[in-house]
């Protein structure tokens, strides 16, 4: 493939499921579907600020680990399975505090819906970056992964993101305190966190890990959709 071709495929396959799934989660709204322009703030803070946020932080958080002695062998766990979903489900949600997202969130199911955005956003980029390690596995492997990853990373992403969206969207509406925030956040981290686990083969198996992370998502990526549609 020529360099062009390459680069042109892969952009394409990283960012169309993700921009796709976003008008999904917009459209799953009947009445006052959200306004375009903090549907992409949100996406874009995701595919930009977020990721190289999390990049820098994932680092300076994993060098401790990394060079300890005692912890080096449980560093790669550590950081799939905490550091990750910690860092990650705080960076991207930072986008429903921009002004004018924030000011759109009048309605309980618009925290779901942006931070679902902004988990899309996250992922496209991920893809991309993943993406571009796939293709010296041939077109056969890169396409395959591609695909698992255009379904599951951006359900993942999707699902951990609204929960702390809706969240934050609570508290901006009562005028209370963003403590309130916490629980959704926990289980923000703990919906990553498990997602990643499964994908960990030395525990659980390739294939199993695979078919539990993908019927995991599934569930989860429905059941936000289906909060959306109540509180619609």
């Amino acid at each position: 493939m020529t360099t062009v071709f390459t680069w042109g495929l892969l952009i394409f396959l990283s960012f169309l499921p993700p921009l796709l799934y976003t008008l999904w989660i917009r459209n799953t709204e009947r009445c006052h579907r959200e306004q375009w322009k903090p549907i992409f703030l949100c996406f874009l803070w995701g595919a930009t600020i977020a990721v190289v946020a999390s990049f820098i932080l994932e680092i300076i958080l994993e060098l401790p680990f990394t060079y300890s002695l005692s912890h080096a062998e449980m560093a790669p766990f550590l950081a799939t399975v905490v550091i990750a979903p910690v860092i990650e489900e705080f960076t991207k949600p930072l986008a429903l505090h921009l002004k004018s997202v924030r000011n759109n969130l009048d309605e309980l199911e618009d925290g779901l819906i942006y931070g679902a955005v902004a988990g899309l956003g996250f992922s496209a980029t991920e893809n991309l970056l993943y993406g571009y390690s796939f293709l010296s596995e041939g077109i056969v492997v890169f396409l395959v992964l591609m695909a698992v990853r255009s379904f599951g990373g951006c359900f993942l992403h999707a699902s951990a993101t609204a929960l702390t969206g809706y969240g934050y969207g609570k508290t901006v509406m009562k005028h209370s305190s963003l403590f309130g925030v916490l629980p959704y956040f926990i289980l923000a981290i703990f919906l990553h966190g498990f997602y990643n686990f499964l994908l960990s083969y030395e525990f659980v198996g390739v294939i199993s890990g695979f078919f539990l992370a993908f019927l995991f998502v599934i569930i989860a990526i429905t059941m936000i959709r289906n909060r959306i549609r109540t509180l619609d």
